[in-house]
């Protein structure tokens, strides 16, 4: 068990002093019993009676005042806690070539919008994770609920240089078994060459899905086809969004005059072989189709939550019955 404010439980040093304050009270009761029970003004007082008994609503309203000052630090238990959950990677292309203005304002803007659009309307269940790649693929933004957080990390994506659609979908993979308590798939830490898993595929991941963002340029290894080939493998389905146009534009890249365009075969072989879709990004409202397919799982994991109403709500309960205790002795008395 952990606290929100654990500086507040130095008010538990409070305990023992009622006690001790409870001690010297019972002394002065018995002083006060022997002095004047002699003059016959307290009948029996020292004689035989209910002893230790009637210490017991004092100990009780004592369990009551301890579990209350331990609510005040704000506690926190540990709970394995099933929820359905899916994971969507957004796979951004932050290539040079993202730059080109055939969708405006850029394709870079385009995908972004497109992207945040979807985010806005996922359920809380759904996980969105964030990998961006060029000529190399990075996992900027781990699988979370927290749709601020994931606007703000697709709203920073610029465009770069280099293409390497299949280091996207590889780190995108790695992203989705960490995420599920597994090892990475791969080794990421040369991605320039094609590459095969280190070991046998560790898991299943049905309930997870990768959306790429992309023109479908491809101009460094791995292969996407074989990334796309590992992704079907292991149950990832890979929904595509074509970022351009076919006609395509004229960039001006480090002096160079290069045409680029939206290379839509490739986009949806890879998406075919995956089992997911070929969207374009002019049909933003086909992409809340992706959800529909997503299959959620039955998940267990550790969560912390804040139990002081719990603790709260026992210290009401014993004050209650520390008081309907007192009141049956008081009765008794009389």
């Amino acid at each position: 068990m952990s606290f929100i404010w654990p500086s507040l439980l130095l008010l538990l040093v409070c305990v023992p002093l009622l006690v001790l304050l409870y001690f010297l009270l019972q002394q002065r009761r018995r002083r006060f019993a022997a002095r004047f029970g002699s003059l016959g003004l307290v009948h029996d007082a020292m004689g035989s009676g209910p002893g230790l008994r009637r210490h017991i609503p004092a100990l009780i309203f004592l369990g009551g005042i301890t579990m209350l000052l331990i609510s005040l630090a704000r506690p926190q238990a540990t709970l394995n806690l099933p929820r359905v959950e899916g994971t969507v990677i957004l796979t951004f292309d932050v290539s040079g070539s993202m730059a080109a203005d055939d969708l405006k304002p850029t394709r870079m803007e385009a995908s972004k919008a497109a992207a945040s659009e979807f985010v806005r309307n996922q359920p809380p269940s759904v996980l969105i994770g964030v990998v961006a790649f060029s000529d190399g693929g990075i996992s900027v933004q781990a699988p979370t609920d927290n749709r601020e957080k994931t606007l703000a990390t697709i709203e920073r994506l610029v465009p770069r240089r280099g293409t390497s659609v299949g280091n996207g979908i590889l780190v995108s993979l790695n992203t989705i078994a960490v995420d599920a308590g597994d090892p990475p798939i791969l080794n990421t830490s040369s991605l320039t060459a094609p590459q095969t898993p280190t070991t046998a595929p560790q898991g299943w991941y049905p309930s997870a899905v990768i959306v790429l963002l992309s023109d479908g340029e491809n101009n460094e290894n791995p292969d996407p086809i074989m990334a796309s080939d590992l992704a079907a493998d292991l149950g990832v389905r890979i929904y595509t969004i074509g970022i351009g146009s076919v006609n395509g534009a004229i960039l001006d890249i480090e002096g160079f005059t290069v045409h680029s365009q939206l290379n839509e075969p490739m986009l949806q072989e890879m998406s075919n072989i995956t089992g997911g879709e070929y969207y374009n990004a002019a049909n933003e409202e086909e992409l809340r189709q992706i959800y529909s397919d997503l299959h959620p799982k039955l998940t267990i994991k550790p969560e912390e939550i804040e139990v002081t109403s719990i603790f709260a709500g026992i210290a009401i309960l014993v004050f209650l019955v520390g008081g309907a205790l007192s009141l049956l002795w008081f009765g008794r008395v009389l």
